[in-house]
């Protein structure tokens, strides 16, 4: 009876060390606004939707310890709508489309496999005062959001912020110094192997933060298939400085597509934070392309001013006034106030 007791204890005690060795969490965030919507050359909407300053999202993320200094880790992370309670960013976005992958870091970095962030995701949040607003950060706007006149799509990514069946492998920290190289897997049959191929580099030193990314792409994000523009490229050195009283930001990046157009667009995009109170900073962002096609040019601005209030290190509201002009196109203003919770 005594020995059963013992080897009860001692399997008891290694499952409490494996136990340890893990950590399995559930992560979010819950982003709600009521506003007034105009783009240039729409007509106004009247809305309570999701994802005012970030887009929703819910995600399980875990870690294990492996020894000798490695670690497994896994990141499942699915957008939704929180005003209807629909998945996905949109109408047929994929069910994870935030992150789906597995990781395997130590000494040497990490490497991923699945889907995560694209090269163009992090260094555009960084460098802009509105972050990953998909509705009214200028520069975000003019990256991501298809915008189409013509039969031409406007917007300057090449395909998606995050990628699928992607390799990624990051650098450790190297003086303040971080590197991610990407390469998506085509997973279409075609005479030619199709891709997508990446880059992007963070350097923080003090209030400085410099920032950069590159990208070819052919495949198209997030489901399968091809790019309908054929190839294209697209890069952006961005940068800020926080110098207490304010924080600056600014960047300027190119794109263009082959094979299918000639799509050329150039993009600049200035930006500030600046503090009010200990809770309270006031944002302000301006973003300008400049587009040509061969047959046709022209340019489009989108200016946003807002204000941003923590209520507590997880929750915060905020307001924001945004003016957007596309050439040729009546301009329109739009207004926002609304509710940001992370979990």
């Amino acid at each position: 009876m005594k020995k059963t007791l013992i080897a009860c204890g001692a399997a008891l005690a290694c499952l409490g060390a494996a136990h340890a060795q893990s950590n399995v969490q559930l992560t979010g965030l819950v982003d709600m606004y009521v506003g007034s919507m105009k783009m240039a050359g729409s007509e106004r909407k009247s809305v309570v939707d999701s994802g005012g300053m970030s887009t929703s999202w819910w995600g399980v993320q875990g870690t294990e310890d492996l020894g000798g200094g490695l670690k497994a880790g896994f990141m499942l992370g699915a957008f939704f709508q929180g005003d209807d309670g629909s998945k996905g960013r949109f109408p047929g976005d994929t069910y994870f489309a935030r992150d789906a992958n597995v990781t395997l870091s130590g000494g040497f970095g990490q490497l991923l496999l699945g889907r995560t962030s694209a090269p163009n995701f992090l260094p555009s949040v960084f460098a802009n005062p509105f972050g990953d607003s998909f509705e009214v950060s200028p520069l975000i706007l003019h990256e991501n959001v298809s915008f189409y006149n013509g039969g031409v799509n406007y917007s300057t990514t090449p395909s998606d912020t995050g990628w699928s069946n992607q390799i990624r492998y990051t650098t450790p920290d190297i003086g303040g110094l971080t590197i991610n190289v990407a390469y998506q897997f085509g997973e279409v049959a075609t005479a030619n192997s199709k891709k997508n191929v990446g880059v992007n580099a963070t350097y923080r030193t003090g209030g400085l933060m410099l920032t950069g990314f590159y990208e070819r792409a052919q495949v198209n994000n997030p489901g399968a298939g091809l790019l309908a523009d054929g190839t294209k490229q697209n890069w952006m050195l961005g940068s800020s400085y926080d110098f207490g009283v304010v924080k600056l930001y600014g960047t300027y990046g190119q794109s263009k597509t082959k094979d299918n157009d000639n799509y050329e667009g150039k993009t600049a995009s200035l930006g500030l934070d600046i503090p009010v109170s200990k809770a309270g900073t006031i944002k302000a962002a301006v973003a300008h392309t400049k587009m040509d096609t061969g047959a046709w040019d022209g340019k489009h601005t989108t200016t946003t001013v807002g204000y941003d209030h923590n209520l507590s290190k997880r929750t915060d509201v905020y307001g924001v006034v945004m003016n957007d002009r596309f050439t040729g196109l009546k301009s329109g203003t739009s207004l926002a106030v609304g509710i940001r919770h992370r979990f």
